[in-house]
């Protein structure tokens, strides 16, 4: 029904002036509502951009008062161990007007036990922070910190705990003092979630960690991030700025990230979109309803104008039927608009012009006929329609078949079936564009097997205004066919053994022209299923000694035997390869390069393998003596270039022995590698840590400082005086011994700061063992 409704050109007519009527207002619509929107975003973005930037500078602002404020009250408590355990609820109450800043404020000694708490309902005597995150982070920086967030011992509450120091005269660390914000508590966090952007905009205060501390939507607090995906997972990652998330089959959102500067947290503000362009939304609405009444009204007028316009061209189809039938003798009328006039005068002329060419083509036939009569190979005329007029002696002997088999039947019935949709599309094309139309296809004989191979060539019979058929010509390729296919056997059995090899094989011309690469060769070069086309030294990039190889070393160099290489493709991949290299026909037109490649990366691990053991600890996996002294006469290099001094720590295991005698040497190696482990963790990642053999092992500290380093041996004595193995129903331990030294420009070399590191061992040794000693500098070699 439509398709019959289309049919008229009135209908046509009208449906394309309804349609641009309607893809012009859509078009102009659509081009103020996207120059609309985007006015609209850039506003947005910029919103929420201000907005994000400017209330995570409060809070920066907010937490830095905090923080600097407890380290100032901090500083001004004598805090010694004593002083605390007695006089700490008096000198917290004596902060009351903390709490203006804070929730709750709490000293705790230098285990982590509570020794005061403001409000006092917070205080819990037999409360043990020593495992908390917060405390462990002072008691190990020895500075002020914002922790992240955690449930307090407050009913499970969630909190931040602003944390600052204490040291005694001796700048000993004897506890903290913290002061408590609670996440959701009437203070400066609440006023953050009552922000709001527009109607629906809303912030969220979210840590690197992915955890909510603060959300303007629905008020949730230590709870994950529900969906890390979008822009979310760069914020997490440390990005700032505005970006548009858009959701599939939802309406998106405006997203401003700001990072704060005092803690690794960010502050997120959200804008929904619909929200942001609710104008765009109602002028769009409006815009449809007033295209629909416009439609309405315009389409039966241009329905009635068109059919009225149009009636003498029915007329006029009309006669040209009667004319052609013969009903009509006489030319068609030349009447109704000018186009139609001329239409009907073109009509009347071609229609006596293809008269007096049928008459001509008649004459041109008989000459044609004669002249193919006894031509070599075969020839057939066909009519526009496909239908053979004509067909030569030669390809009646190529089908078997006589002039009246074929005359008049469907040129492509002789195709073989598998190629007559190629041939049929190759027939038109050449129809259709007046070109020329050539193929290999199969046509159907009474000769055995059925059917021979021919290559065709098809050219138009044409007017200069219209085709009047097609020659085609025809050759028998048959027995070329099987000397081609011999020659593709040969070269696929030629490429299988060649795809079987481990090795990747291809040849380039002088150039770098890929002309063969076997499948091993594709995976090196990751170019896809086929590398031929592809440019080898365009492709790749070659490193001989960490050098990279030129394309003159390949192509104007001798050729190489087995050279260890590495190989970096277009993906950025890296393979260690042995490479061959030979030239074939050098010097000539048609020279070619051959190429083995072959994966050497076994080999080379191997290599990386044993450098490791030969620097390291087989049992601790921490750097051995050799390693260990290459670091410390790093550290005698730069020490005349250093402000702060390295310092080195010789450790020696206490009572040791027992442990393997009594224990077994299995429980002694489980024991040395959780000590390693442990020595490992309290360091930094710029630190040193060796076992130079048996029970001794030593921890070089650069930039540390000897005051620093003191109180870092003496939190590993502690650590090691605690740390037990299980065995057979026993306890077994150890303490240390640990001497310190700085590492002087004066020093002639590693034994010298090592003679001065034991030195402090032996000390402690004799002072009782599981102790600390500094050893400092010799006077001389401080004035040098």
């Amino acid at each position: 029904m439509i398709r019959f409704w289309f049919a008229s050109l009135a209908n046509r007519a009208v449906t394309l002036v309804v349609a641009f009527v309607l893809v012009t207002a859509v078009v102009v619509a659509g081009i103020g509502a996207v120059l609309s929107r985007a006015e609209l975003e850039h506003q947005a973005h910029t919103q929420v951009e201000a907005v994000a930037g400017m209330v995570a500078g409060e809070l920066d602002q907010k937490l830095a008062l905090r923080r600097d404020v407890l380290s100032q009250v901090a500083s001004d408590i004598p805090a010694s161990e004593v002083l605390l355990r007695n006089r700490a609820r008096v000198l917290l109450r004596q902060q009351a007007p903390l709490l203006k800043l804070f929730d709750g404020l709490f000293i705790l000694d230098a285990n982590g036990a509570m020794l005061a708490a403001n409000p006092l309902d917070y205080l819990i005597p037999d409360f043990d922070a020593s495992g908390r995150s917060y405390f462990k982070d002072v008691s190990s920086t020895l500075v002020p910190i914002i922790s992240e967030p955690f449930a307090t011992h407050l009913d499970g509450r969630p909190g931040v705990m602003v944390a600052a120091p204490l040291f005694d005269h001796r700048n000993r660390f004897t506890g903290m003092i913290g002061g408590l914000i609670l996440l959701k508590s009437d203070n400066f966090m609440r006023d953050f979630t009552e922000i709001r952007v527009g109607d629906l905009g809303y912030l969220r205060l979210i840590t690197r960690d992915g955890v909510i501390l603060a959300d303007g939507r629905d008020g949730r607090v230590m709870v994950p991030v529900e969906d890390r995906g979008g822009s979310l997972t760069r914020a997490l990652e440390g990005f700032e700025g505005t970006l548009h998330d858009r959701k599939e089959k939802q309406s998106g959102n405006i997203v401003a990230y700001q990072q704060m500067a005092q803690v690794p947290w960010f502050v997120t503000v959200v804008w929904p979109e619909s929200d942001a362009f609710a104008s765009v939304n109602r002028m769009r609405d409006a815009f449809s309803w007033t295209l629909l009444a416009v439609l309405a009204v315009l389409a039966p007028l241009a329905f009635w104008f068109f059919h009225r316009l149009l009636r003498p061209l029915r007329n006029l189809s009309v006669e040209i039927y009667q004319r052609h039938t013969g009903e009509r003798q006489v030319p068609v009328s030349e009447t109704g608009g000018q186009e139609i006039r001329d239409v009907a005068r073109v009509f009347n002329t071609v229609r006596q012009e293809r008269d007096e060419i049928l008459r001509s083509l008649t004459e041109r036939e008989a000459f044609f006929r004669s002249l193919t009569q006894d031509a070599p190979i075969g020839i057939v005329h066909s009519n526009i329609l496909g239908r053979i007029e004509f067909v030569n002696p030669a390809l009646l002997s190529i089908l078997g078949e006589t002039a009246e088999q074929v005359t008049q039947r469907f040129l492509i019935a002789k195709v073989a079936p598998e190629d007559r949709d190629a041939a049929m599309a190759g027939w038109r094309r050449a129809l259709t564009r007046r070109s020329f139309y050539r193929g290999r296809l199969r046509l159907l004989t009474t000769r055995l097997p059925g059917y021979v191979w021919v290559d065709t060539m098809t050219s138009v019979i044409e007017l200069p205004d219209q085709a009047l058929g097609t020659i085609t010509i025809v050759r028998d390729v048959t027995r070329e066919m099987r000397f081609e296919q011999a020659i593709r056997e040969e070269q696929q059995r030629a490429d299988s053994i060649l795809d079987v090899l481990q090795e990747g094989v291809l040849m380039v011309d002088k150039v770098g022209l890929i002309r063969y690469a076997n499948d091993a060769a594709g995976e090196f070069l990751a170019l896809g299923d086929d590398c031929t086309g592809h440019n080898f030294f365009d492709s790749v990039t070659i490193r001989f000694d960490d050098q990279v190889m030129a394309p003159d070393a390949f192509q104007e160099g001798e050729e190489i035997d087995n050279r260890y290489v590495t190989l970096e493709n277009a993906q950025g991949q890296v393979h260690d390869i042995d490479l061959t290299m030979l030239h074939l026909r050098r010097g000539e037109k048609q020279e070619r390069l051959v190429f083995v490649l072959r994966d050497d990366s076994e080999r080379r691990r191997e290599e990386e393998r044993l450098s490791w053991e030969a620097t390291h600890d087989a049992l601790t996996q921490l750097l051995n003596r050799r390693a260990f002294t290459a670091a410390l006469l790093k550290a005698l290099a730069d020490a005349p270039h250093q402000a702060t001094p390295a310092v080195l720590m010789m450790i020696d295991l206490d009572h040791f022995k027992p442990v393997n005698d009594q224990g077994g040497h299995l429980v002694g190696d489980d024991l040395l590698k959780r000590l390693a482990e442990l020595f490992q963790d309290a360091v930094r990642q710029s630190d040193t840590v060796a076992r130079l053999g048996g029970d001794e092992f030593a921890i070089l500290l650069p930039g540390c400082g000897l005051q620093r380093a003191e109180a870092l041996a003496e939190t590993l004595r502690s650590r090691v005086e605690a740390l037990k193995v299980q065995h057979d129903g026993r306890s077994f331990g150890v303490t240390v011994c640990i001497g310190l030294t700085p590492v002087s420009a004066g020093d002639n070399g590693p034994r010298e700061v090592i003679t001065r590191a034991d030195e402090g061992c032996y000390i402690a040794k004799s002072r009782g063992r599981n102790a600390v000693v500094s050893v400092p500098v010799p006077p001389d070699d401080t004035e040098n």
